[in-house]
């Protein structure tokens, strides 16, 4: 893999998204180590410190087609989530999590946007492909917000419920994504992020 020579951090009004360190070990455990966000993912469960220790080693550094970022607390440094973006000649794909203590506070619309932001303005790619499982509404409210349009679905294996589960795919073109900045709210979220240098 070529290496991203202008490796990035991506400030929003309260987050900051970076790369990950094995400091971020305990945080990522509590994360992914909750049921209620494990069971609208596909990573393993349970969460352990082997798993998060393995994953971090993986994505220490961003790539120009794989990028991995922790998403940190402003105010404390507290890592309360993750998104990645892998892109390929196929698809741009990735997504977002959150921890449950975190949810209903809005960083998901924070780092939803900043997640788009980063992939049309700087990647200038042209389209992402995300999806969610069909009983997570919370995301599936999310995407539609921002701009994402259901194009199909698949099933997926969820260690969490240790079942196959129908996961609902979805798109994102730029016209459609920069259509929904008419919104204030969205376009003041959208103003306030920073995409900058790693320091």
């Amino acid at each position: 893999m070529k290496k991203n020579l202008e490796i990035k951090r991506i400030e929003t009004e309260r987050l900051i998204l970076r790369e990950w360190t094995l400091d971020d070990v305990n945080d990522q455990v509590e994360g992914l180590g909750n049921f209620e966000t494990a069971k609208n993912l596909i990573t393993p469960f349970p969460y352990s410190a082997d798993n998060s220790i393995g994953y971090i080693k993986h994505h220490l550094k961003n790539t120009t087609n794989n990028y991995a970022f922790a998403v940190e607390l402003k105010e404390n440094g507290k890592v309360i989530g993750g998104t990645n973006l892998f892109i390929s000649s196929d698809e741009n794909s990735g997504g977002i999590w959150i921890n449950e203590n975190y949810t209903g506070k809005g960083f998901g619309t924070e780092l939803w946007i900043a997640r788009a932001k980063f992939a049309f303005e700087e990647l200038k790619l042209n389209d992402l492909q995300n999806g969610y499982f069909e009983f997570n509404n919370r995301s599936k409210h999310m995407q539609e917000k921002i701009g994402y349009k259901i194009i199909g679905n698949s099933i997926k294996f969820c260690p969490a419920l240790n079942q196959e589960v129908k996961e609902i795919l979805t798109r994102l073109t730029r016209t459609d994504f920069y259509s929904t900045l008419q919104s204030t709210k969205l376009k003041e979220i959208y103003d306030k992020i920073k995409i900058l240098k790693s320091r």
